[in-house]
């Protein structure tokens, strides 16, 4: 099918901070997601990845809410519906069973005092449309998921996710989210706290699930070398916008917003010389007082006047099928690139061009 299995238009999401306060986090979000694809959401802590990939299955907080804008997303029998006006019980029916979330870090996503067992038991039996989950049934498809992740189900079906490791509980987490085999999976920062080999196999068996079930990926990271490895396309947030979005050959090969190149050029790369990594200066803004124009100015090497006055759209770059248009956020994308541009150490002005 042509048509984007889930397709966002100008989002926006806010959490309460008192009585009539309302600060917004995420805001004029667009994206179009097809059949198979892989999404990286990219960017610092705080930029708004985590309540976005919350707002796409409606997950948020209590204090959070969609503002505005639209979501809608083509079911597994071809038909459309829109998350924004669907009830509690069609929501709760469409959770795992047409798109999941892998939650960040496993230890807090696993009720401590349950087995791992009965975590799959909930899920089959509350979220599956129409069909009945008996016990065998239940523990049967169970440990045919712990196997596809190299677990052994007699091991950690009876256990208590204490009695997991850190990787162990990641892996029965992913195994817990595709029980339902969902045409779209949600992962928050699924490798954070584990070690570099756990790490290599998170992502190796990222890959053959990919592969096996044929779902498509949201996948959120600070980290740019999983989001290399893992994305077919990326989308780099700040200050709760998208700023830059692009296939991941354009986004690592020839950013065009100074955040992205930013990102980029402050990790070290594995190949080839060693250049001096450099920071991006300064701090993300509060989202109570948000700069105005572009919200990047006051750390950008690039930033001039005019800059300042309103907010920048996202500009086609380059035009592509399915979703991988190049488009950034920035009036002097035609400067930006991977080089590191010289700062005059007196003023902290750009000195030379990139």
């Amino acid at each position: 099918m042509t048509d984007p299995i889930l397709s966002v238009r100008d989002l926006e999401i806010a959490y309460r901070t008192g009585r009539k306060e309302k600060v917004t986090a995420v805001s004029g979000v667009d994206l179009d997601l097809y059949q198979g694809q892989s999404l990286a959401l990219v960017g610092e802590s705080g930029c708004g990845k985590t309540t976005l990939g919350l707002g796409l299955l409606r997950l948020l907080p209590k204090l959070g809410e969609i503002t505005s804008g639209s979501l809608r997303y083509r079911l597994k029998d071809g038909t459309h519906a829109d998350l924004l006006t669907m009830g509690k019980e069609p929501l709760r029916r469409f959770r795992w069973n047409e798109a999941a979330m892998v939650f960040q870090g496993a230890m807090n996503a696993f009720n401590p005092v349950a087995r791992i067992v009965d975590h799959f038991a909930d899920t089959l039996r509350d979220h599956a449309d129409g069909k009945r989950w008996t016990k065998r049934a239940v523990e049967a498809r169970a440990g045919e998921l712990l196997e596809t992740v190299r677990l052994d189900p007699d091991r950690v079906l009876p256990s208590f996710p204490h009695e997991l490791s850190g990787g162990m509980k990641q892996r029965a987490l992913i195994a817990l989210a595709i029980a339902l085999d969902p045409q779209v999976l949600v992962l928050d920062e699924p490798t954070t706290a584990l070690d570099l080999l756990t790490q290599r196999q998170i992502v190796q068996q990222l890959h053959e699930l990919r592969q096996r079930f044929g779902f498509t990926m949201v996948f959120i990271t600070h980290d740019l070398g999983l989001a290399a490895e893992l994305a077919d396309r990326v989308a780099t947030m700040y200050a709760g916008r998208v700023v830059e979005t692009g296939s991941a050959r354009d986004i690592f090969k020839g950013p065009k917003h100074p955040y992205t190149a930013g990102l980029i050029n402050a990790v070290m790369p594995v190949a080839g010389d060693r250049p001096a990594l450099e920071s991006i200066p300064g701090y993300p803004p509060s989202l109570k007082a948000m700069p105005g124009g572009c919200a990047f100015h006051p750390r950008c090497a690039f930033a001039t006047a005019e800059c300042k006055l309103d907010p920048v759209a996202l500009d086609v770059l380059a035009e592509r099928p399915q979703g991988m248009t190049h488009a950034a956020a920035c009036l002097h994308h035609e400067r930006v690139g991977l080089a590191r541009p010289a700062r005059s150490p007196e003023s902290g002005k750009e000195t030379s061009d990139v």
